[in-house]
């Protein structure tokens, strides 16, 4: 089917090889079936169907690279517990954290999981995100991490938009097992179980005090390397102690949070093919003082993604606008840096950028329509659902 978006004002996109924003005016977007065809001034084709865009300006949709939907219930708990001057360590301390969501996936069948999931996620396509990573890791157990990522892939089947799934069975140590215990398992049980039934995509760590430790975190991704899996890493969150040069040295395709990362592992990601990917939201929401310094970042050669960290116990933004408005306030980059961390360089640290991030000819058509002028208008209306007028998905009209 041919169809033709017309009546655009700008396009927006990322400039890969010149490494800046691109913005076109009064062009118009002729996509077949899935992809962008062609993308000019007037085209003149006969197509199957016309889409006024209405003077909208156009962006690429965005991709949320970094999330935890698959749970049920909240942790509202918590939230006030540190509203009460608790900290995320004296919370984990008293069994609050990781571990307090693992009692309801694992009493939940796969209906009620599947459910309260679906309820999770459908709000992301409200506010543009048309792709999104979805990590496993509140089961902790071979049975319900299976369980988890056939929910991610039931849903996926289902939604209109992508959903790209990761084993996180190094989430935490659950409390019947030693760490070298619960790694054997992870290593000899779960990840070959879950290449071997196709269920992910990548494996990550949470590699931090307390939880694993550079020499487990390096003995489970080497292991899903050998089946497959590729490597991801939560890395230097609270505390440096190398775990971003080991997401360099392992290739991980992504190392995430980095609010405690120092010039040393700076350099190794610069060094690297390894996207820093920001979470804004989750300092935010923690209510810590030190957000990751994009600046630093960039400056020191690395590529830097945004994505929301949605999760039931450190956040529940879903808005990719909302993270862009905080990283904007507190992580130092610029309007475009961060346009490029939700779209091009998102789409890198998922293995997609041949095929997604950028509205770009031959690249799938999902694209977003917005009722603004210009493009820093986004994070100025942060809850900017309201002002998204039409979403494609896979060239399909979808919102």
């Amino acid at each position: 089917m041919l169809k033709k978006i017309v009546n655009i004002s700008k396009v927006y996109t990322w400039d890969p090889i010149q490494n800046i924003l691109d913005e076109k005016s009064n062009q118009q977007i002729l996509i077949k079936d899935d992809r962008i065809l062609k993308i000019d001034k007037e085209i003149n084709k006969k197509v199957d169907l016309i889409i006024d865009a209405k003077k909208c300006i156009a962006t690429p949709g965005f991709i949320d690279s970094h999330t935890h939907p698959i749970f049920v219930g909240n942790r509202a708990n918590e939230f006030q517990m540190r509203l009460n001057g608790s900290t995320y360590e004296e919370i984990k301390e008293n069994g609050g954290g990781i571990l307090s969501s693992i009692k309801n996936v694992r009493e939940s069948n796969f209906e009620e999981l599947y459910l309260n999931s679906l309820k999770n996620i459908k709000p992301f396509i409200n506010y543009g995100t048309t792709t999104m990573e979805a990590k496993s890791g509140y089961g902790l157990s071979l049975k319900d991490e299976i369980k988890s990522l056939k929910v991610i892939k039931k849903i996926n089947n289902e939604l209109d938009i992508d959903i790209l799934p990761t084993f996180l069975g190094a989430h935490a140590i659950p409390e019947e097992y030693s760490s070298t215990e619960y790694v054997d398992i992870i290593c000899n049980e779960m990840i070959p179980q879950i290449a071997e039934q196709n269920l992910a995509i990548f494996c990550d760590v949470f590699c931090e005090e307390g939880y694993f430790n550079l020499e487990d975190s390096r003995k489970i991704l080497s292991t899903a390397k050998s089946f497959g899996l590729i490597p991801r890493m939560h890395a230097d969150e609270f505390k440096y102690f190398g775990a971003s040069e080991l997401a360099s040295d392992l290739g991980a395709i992504s190392a995430d949070h980095l609010m405690a990362i120092n010039k040393k592992g700076i350099k190794a990601l610069a060094n690297s093919n390894t996207i820093a990917t920001l979470l804004p939201g989750t300092t935010f929401f923690l209510k810590k003082n030190k957000y990751a310094n994009g600046r630093d970042l960039i400056d020191g050669g690395c590529s830097i993604a945004l994505a929301s960290d949605f999760n039931p116990g450190t956040c529940t933004i879903r808005s990719l606008s909302n993270i862009v408005f905080l990283a904007l306030q507190h992580c130092g980059i610029t309007l475009e840096e961060a346009f490029a961390a939700i779209t091009y360089n998102a789409s890198k640290s998922l293995n997609k950028s041949n095929s997604i991030g950028l509205i770009k000819e031959n690249y799938i058509a999902d694209i977003l329509l917005w009722d603004l002028d210009e493009l820093n208008e986004i994070p100025y209306w942060y809850d900017s659902s309201t002002k998204i007028y039409k979403i494609f998905k896979n060239g399909k009209l979808i919102n």
